[in-house]
């Protein structure tokens, strides 16, 4: 047995009496510290989740901006992830690419730019990370997979991190590889490759952002591969990882988690996954999807957030839990901590982390959750056995001197849905290097040397209200900053502002549809591209838009209202859907496929002129016209009874459109 081996036995036992012993647990930094702190982060994308916080007006989205990412003031996070927009539907909606065809860029396109520039005014350190959910269509070469020519999604990804520094000033810190697909070990030695050769080489690179098999095993067994991986970051790992991995002695990542609706149980398994995912899994860092549920509700996963902002049209959003939990552990340490070794499990339940910093200060948190969400996606919610408890803290080593530690609390009440977050309370008195506190059941501490923590607050914003009955579009006042139009939430396609310099009339400024390729989809998007608007509760309404088909022959486009489906569930909305097309002929249809026909017949439409659709429904029957007369009229419609407004185009085409309005009872 070698000196190295038996220090490792006698530095285990040693820990082992220490933390096992009763309710007594030491801190102690004599014997070396654990993994570097990472961070805490939120995820913009995956996608389309930032889609509304956009259009809100000030001072409500800066305050939004505040809660998320301001230094002692709310969650202050400290990694922001955002989505490389690949033109498909990647959950709640598609984010636009920076190259829709291969000789097309900007990045000037959809709000990712705007949402890290405004992190990183607020809090200049943030860790800023990209990841790819879908590829524009170009870059499978018709294929859907981005790996057949390596190399051109490898320049593909390394020109969206160049555009960030060169049009935005925004350093680019991790890049990932493709979210929750296969890997491909020979694309992820190019991109590192791309990287160096770009003058990138800080960038490191996650991967697979998956699961944590078969990535380790690939690491492990190949030189180069384990060279090219920064970051082995797994998705939803219920706080735990596999030992083969720590034995890679990567740096390990929860790179994904929460995914759980923001009221207290979701605040609940927030806080307990954050501690234990140190504990158990040896990750050190930890973001949640989402960032804010800044979308519309009736989309899949409606306020799967860390808090909620989907009312610009009212200016309310939502304050929630797992803000407050999350600025436990942000507002009192920074990335390039260090956990210390001595941390664990709590004899009667729950978890505790301990954090220092070179300067030696110290923070623990614990958290005395008594549901299990260690893997956070509803429905998993099973009971946990924790009880209330008395524990003695031992402060040894660089600590042993400390003699108050600031005391932060938050309590939750599953059977009343009350809490109580983020209270200051009388600092601890550390004597003679221990002290003793009661912890509760559901019950999250802070006690800290750091004495500048804050729970932010503003005014509250306005009440909410639903989206305005009565609303219009027509495209002309738009903001410089973002290339999609106000409460539009893109299903498949991209809806794009656009200057038509070669019409002098009353198009020069209109909404167009510009994916003209189907992508490298993520989920099975649909056939056809649709954008939805409004209030998913809308029954009854009248709603009319000007349209614009540009491909000759095969051109179609449609209005639609009651539309019941979006994210990765869309290609099987129904509603009713108003079809013109450039051969001259019309359909009605109850679903976006256009299979279940209630009328059709000749309209005379054709490409590369402008119309005007009118959808009228009322009850069970529904009527259009076309330039202002009747072209069909009592098309029974039995379901769906609700949804939203929306318009699109039959395939992947270019069409335009314009003067949207919608009056609904």
């Amino acid at each position: 047995m070698n000196t190295g081996t038996q220090f490792f036995i006698l530095l285990s036992i040693f820990l082992c009496i220490r933390v096992c012993s009763g309710d007594d647990y030491f801190l102690d930094d004599t014997f070396g510290l654990g993994r570097s702190f990472d961070g805490i982060g939120g995820l913009s994308g995956g996608g389309a989740t930032s889609r509304l916080l956009v259009n809100y007006a000030e001072p409500y989205r800066s305050q939004i901006l505040d809660y998320l990412f301001k230094p002692k003031f709310g969650a202050s996070l400290q990694i922001l992830k955002v989505e490389i927009g690949g033109d498909a539907q990647t959950t709640d909606g598609t984010e636009p690419s920076h190259m829709h065809y291969e000789d097309d860029e900007n990045y000037f396109r959809g709000y990712e730019w705007w949402l890290m520039k405004e992190a990183k005014k607020r809090n200049p350190n943030i860790t800023l990370i990209g990841l790819p959910w879908a590829f524009p269509g170009w870059v499978g070469n018709g294929e859907n997979w981005p790996y057949s020519f390596p190399d051109i999604t490898a320049s593909y990804v390394v020109s969206w991190i160049l555009g960030a520094k060169q049009y935005h000033d925004l350093d680019i810190d991790y890049v990932g590889i493709w979210n929750e697909r296969h890997f491909d070990s020979k694309y992820i030695k190019i991109l590192r490759y791309t990287l160096d050769k770009t003058g990138l080489e800080r960038v490191k690179i996650i991967a697979s952002d998956n699961l944590w098999e078969p990535i380790t095993s690939y690491v492990i067994a190949d030189r180069e591969l384990q060279d090219a991986v920064d970051v082995l970051g797994a998705h939803y790992p219920g706080t735990t990882t596999v030992y083969a991995a720590i034995k890679t002695g990567k740096t390990l990542w929860s790179s994904e988690d929460y995914s759980t609706f923001n009221d207290n149980v979701g605040g609940g398994c927030w806080a307990r996954i954050l501690n234990q995912n140190y504990v158990n899994g040896k990750m050190t860092a930890t973001i949640s999807w989402n960032l804010v549920a800044s979308y519309y509700g009736d989309l899949p996963f409606g306020r799967d957030g860390l808090m909620t902002a989907n009312e610009p049209w009212s200016g309310n959003y939502v304050v929630e839990s797992p803000i407050w939990i999350t600025a436990h552990t942000t507002q009192f340490t920074e990335p390039g901590w260090t956990y210390l070794q001595t941390v664990g499990h709590l004899k009667n339940g729950g978890s505790y982390v301990a954090l220092t910093d070179e300067r030696g200060n110290l923070t623990i948190i614990t958290e005395t959750m008594t549901h299990d969400h260690s893997v956070c996606i509803r429905p998993y919610l099973f009971p946990y056995n924790v009880t209330a408890q008395n524990v003695t803290f031992h402060l040894n080593g660089s600590f042993a001197s400390i003699s108050e530690l600031q005391v932060w609390h938050s309590k939750f009440d599953f059977k009343t849905n009350n809490t109580a977050m983020m209270q200051n309370l009388k600092p601890i008195k550390v004597i003679e290097g221990s002290f003793i506190i009661e912890l509760d059941v559901d019950e999250v501490y802070t006690l800290t040397t750091i004495r500048n923590g804050q729970k932010g607050s503003y005014p509250d914003p306005p009440p909410s209200a639903p989206f305005p009955k009565t609303y219009k579009d027509d495209f002309d006042v738009r903001n410089p900053y973002f290339s999609e139009a106000p409460n539009f939430a893109d299903q498949t396609g991209v809806f794009e502002y656009f200057t038509n310099l070669t019409d002098p009339g009353p198009h020069v400024f209109t909404l167009r549809q510009v994916v003209t390729q189907r992508p490298v989809t993520w989920v099975a998007d649909a056939y056809q591209t649709i954008s939805v608007i409004g209030d998913y509760k809308w029954q009854d309404l009248v709603m009319s838009c000007e349209v614009y088909m540009e491909a000759v022959h095969t051109g179609g486009v449609f209005v639609a209202v009651r539309v019941d489906k979006g994210g990765g569930v869309v290609r099987s909305a129904k509603g009713i859907f108003f079809w013109v097309y450039a051969d001259g002929t019309y359909k009605v249809t109850n679903d976006l496929s256009g299979m279940t026909i209630l009328a059709e017949g000749l309209s005379g439409t054709r490409a590369r002129v402008w119309y005007t659709l009118t959808l009228t429904v009322k009850g069970n029957y529904a009527a259009g016209e076309l330039n202002g007369y009747p072209l069909w009229k009592n098309a029974v419609l039995w379901e769906p009874r609700n949804g939203w407004a929306a318009i699109g185009t039959s395939s992947f085409e270019p069409a335009q459109f314009d003067n949207f309005s919608v009056e609904a009872e």
